[in-house]
This record gives C-alpha cells, structure tokens and sequence, in this order.
C-alpha cells in the first residue's frame, strides 16, 4: 500500500470510506480518501438530498484498477492544434486541450470551441448548467453564432442577408471543433437559424423575440416544449475571444477564466481574468441590493443565494428569477403538457416582487496578452471548488513545461515518524516521474482536481474511489467538471506587440 494511503488512514482524525458517505455529518477537518459532501450547489439541496445513506460493504470494495481510471478521465478528452504555414505557427493560439468529468446524471455542464472563419479568432466556452442540461446546451450550439455575426462589417451582414434571400450557399461563419460525444441538436436548427437570422436584420426586440419563440408550438408542440425547458433551466458562461494579443473574456455566473504567468524564475503565477458573480463579490451583492427596494433588502439576498435559491447571481435562462408572475402562468397555461409534469416550473421564488432579479449581461475583460501569458484556464466551478487557482496554474505550467517545481512537502500538521516522510518523499519522486503520462493537460488537471489529498500529491485509492462513486451519491462530493485549456504562442505575441509599438 502506498506511504501516503497508509499515512491517511493512520492518522486521528481519518475516517473510513464508509463513514466518509454520510452527507449529513459534518467534519471539520476531513483527511480519509473521501472528502465531506459538497456544502454549496447553484440550487438550495431538496430534503431527499439531505437524507442519511446507508453504505453497504460492497461500496467499500469498489476500487478501480489504473487503467479504469484512466478510460474514465480520458472518456471526454479533446485537443487542437492550430495549422502551421509554411511550417510556421502564424497565431497566437497554438492550440487547446479540453475535458469534461461528469457527477451529474446526465452532466448539465457544456462546451465550446471554434474558429471565427469569416473574420479572426478562436471562441472557446464553458457554459454550467443548473435545473438540467437544456439551457446550457442552446448556449453550447447558439452563443458563438451571436459573437461571430456581431463581429462581422456591415458589408458582409449585408451579403449574408443577401445571399440568404436569394437561396444561394453561404459562406460558413464558424469552424467547429468537437468531442464526439458532445452532443447537437438537430431538430431545432430550423428554429435556430430563423433566430440568428432575425438577430443580424436588427428587426427585434427581446420582448418580440420571446412571442415569436413561443409562437413556434402552434405548429411543432416538440420545438415548443424544447424552447420552455430551455428558459426554464439555467447556466452560466464563461466565453474567451482570442485574437493576435487581444484577450477578451466574456463572464456571467461562477465560472472563471484564470491566465498562467510565467514569471522571470519559471515558476507560474495565476492572473484572474473573471469575477464570481455571486454572494462572495461584494459588488454584485451592491448591485442587486440596489436594483430593488429597500424593503426587500433583507429578502432579495438569503443565506447568499438570491431570493434563498440560486447562487450565482448572472446567468442564462432561468425565467423563474426574470419574468413577471403573470407571464410565467400564462405561458405555463399555453405550454405544452410535459412542462406540467416538471416540479421546477410550478414553484414562484419566495418574496418575489419586483423581477427581473437575475440578469445574464456578462462582465467583459480586456487582456492584451504578453510574451510571459503562456496558458488560459478556463473552468466550471466544480474545478474551483477543488483547487485554489494557483494551484490550478502550478499543476498546467509543470506538465506544459515539463520542469517540476518541488515545493516543500507538507504533512497537514500532523506527526509522522522519519519513516514515513522518506516514504513520502520516495513517493513523491516516483509520482513525479509518471506525472507527464498524461497527454492531455485538461485531463492532468482533472486528475489533480478529484485526486489530490492533504499533501498536494494525487492519491490513486482516493481518485480511484471518487470515479466510483454511484450516480446517486457523486454529485453530493462534487460537481460536473468542465476545463478548456488554451496555450499561446509567445514568439508570435511578442512579434504582434513589436508590430503594434
């Protein structure tokens, strides 16, 4: 058994795996393989998620073998390289690595990536669901179509109207790129394109946009029925557009875009590119506490969840938190029966009196990239709430460079005999051999994010146990993980800002 397993299960405060699946204790400070349920959620936890659960012997046994956890972590894995010319890398992008890891089941997170074809730049998304996938996968299939045509001139609008009209072939605004397992909605690209369309004839509203949606169940109960489970779910986004050395970063909700910095010693630094838009920012708190009464100041914000219920404070969808009590029922009366049978749409927010409380105008970030920005990180918070950003930077820079930066080895306060810190420290050099197996630093950061333990060192006996975790009890310890991970080419930025000066 390895030092580091034998050392967790030696100390005090260690508590079996069995123990460890008990969402309702609360444990200070946890050391066992497992770590304590998750405390926070976008959604407040139903009473049967805060239910006791037995654990019978055979969930102690579950112990994946490395090859399982590996076909487990890699299931999802993705990257791109950007083509080279005349055997020359022309732009700032070298390329992206991506992954995903559900606890979800389905996974309500999505994402995004593709190059603006008819003008410049890359796109890449992550877009958090929340009361289901739906609204999280329009965003995944509609929002890059959005930028890419609001970064067109007017002279191309023009021909692209043109053309459409007429029934000739279009240019194509994006290039995709895509898992296979990410997942396209067919039936609704009819709908989908009409709306894009709409959107470059400047010829709508919001408020006209939503009565034409709605008109489209007159004549396809199906696209009707997918449009309401769009608005009624929800998710956040965290949107990139990298173009030479200009960094935009698009953000509403709890998703974070974080830069690595190589600095002068070739250790890495993070750089924050986005803000949580939850009850942490004081500034939203300022912000939304000044959008409503002051007789709803108490309300509006509760147990840092806006109107007791969600917790970021920006995101798509979710009408419950954005449409009048009277549009929400007249809607519902009209909607197909299936919205009938979901619980989510039925319910009004507690003290729900002066909507819309949630907005989804993002806060946008300008970064002009520099020589020493290597990578960009971005994640859904189920990363976050796993590791500190820093660390999230040390782990991606150390297996992009391959130059391990060895910190000193920390044991978490406890006591431990001469022994067991060679042990440790064998240990540590043998996992820092192994460390670049993997090839895809998306999946080397996930692997670091359900693994590490008290020491910083991922531990397989916990990363295995966390893979293994039924459907039922995975999403109590942590959440859907989304990363994108895009590397830049500092010849070619450098080059672009001696240009520009």
């Amino acid at each position: 058994m390895p030092v580091t397993s034998q050392l967790l299960r030696g100390l005090p405060r260690a508590k079996g795996f069995a123990a460890s699946l008990l969402p309702c204790q609360h444990h200070p400070s946890h050391v066992g393989p497992i770590p304590v349920p998750r405390g926070q959620s976008h959604a407040r936890p139903t009473p049967q998620a805060a239910r006791c659960y037995q654990t019978s012997s055979a969930l102690r046994s579950y112990n994946l073998t490395p090859p399982q956890v590996n076909s487990i972590l890699k299931a999802n894995e993705y990257s791109f390289k950007i083509p080279e010319f005349d055997g020359k890398n022309v732009s700032s992008v070298m390329g992206f690595e991506s992954n995903q890891l559900p606890a979800n089941a389905p996974i309500e997170d999505r994402r995004s990536a593709a190059t603006c074809l008819q003008t410049r730049g890359m796109l890449l998304g992550v877009f958090d669901g929340h009361a289901g996938c739906a609204c999280a996968q329009a965003l995944s299939e509609r929002l890059f179509y959005y930028i890419a045509v609001s970064l067109l001139p007017h002279d191309t609008l023009c021909e692209l109207e043109a053309a459409v009209e007429a029934g000739r072939a279009q240019s194509p605004i994006l290039q995709w790129h895509k898992h296979p397992n990410d997942y396209f909605s067919r039936e609704a690209q009819s709908l989908y394109f009409n709306s894009l369309r709409t959107y470059w004839q400047e010829l709508i509203d919001l408020t006209r946009l939503i009565i034409t949606l709605y008109q489209v169940g007159d004549s396809n109960a199906y696209l009707h029925y997918w449009v309401l489970r769009v608005a009624f779910s929800g998710a956040t986004a965290c949107v990139a557009h990298i173009d030479g050395h200009d960094l935009y970063i698009a953000n509403a909700g709890d998703a974070r875009a974080v830069l690595g910095v190589q600095e002068e010693d070739g250790s890495f630094s993070a750089h924050t590119l986005s803000n949580d838009h939850s009850a942490q920012n004081e500034e939203e708190v300022a912000r939304i506490r000044s959008e409503h009464p002051h007789s709803e100041r108490k309300t509006v914000i509760r147990q840092d969840r806006l109107l007791g219920l969600l917790m970021p404070f920006r995101a798509f969808g979710d009408v419950k938190f954005k449409w009048s009590i009277e549009l929400q029922k007249r809607v519902l009366e009209s909607g197909p029966d299936q919205l009938h049978d979901n619980e989510h749409t039925k319910f009004i927010p507690p003290n729900y009196h002066t909507p819309p409380y949630l907005t989804a105008e993002p806060e946008i970030t300008h970064h002009r990239l520099r020589p020493q920005d290597r990578f960009l990180v971005i994640g859904s918070d189920g990363l976050w709430e796993t590791l500190h950003r820093q660390e999230v930077i040390r782990v991606v820079g150390e297996y992009l460079t391959g130059v391990h930066q060895r910190q000193p080895l920390k044991v978490g306060g406890y006591k431990v005999t001469l022994g067991q810190m060679q042990g440790l420290l064998e240990e540590r050099k043998a996992r820092t051999s192994s460390a670049f197996e993997d090839q895809n630093a998306a999946t080397h950061l996930m692997r670091h994010a359900v693994g590490n333990n008290e020491f910083g060192t991922v531990d397989h006996e916990r990363l295995s146990k966390m893979l293994s975790l039924p459907e039922e009890l995975a999403r109590m310890y942590r959440d859907d993980i989304t990363i994108i991970i895009a590397q830049f080419n500092p010849h070619v930025i450098g080059a672009q800002r001696h240009d520009k000066s």
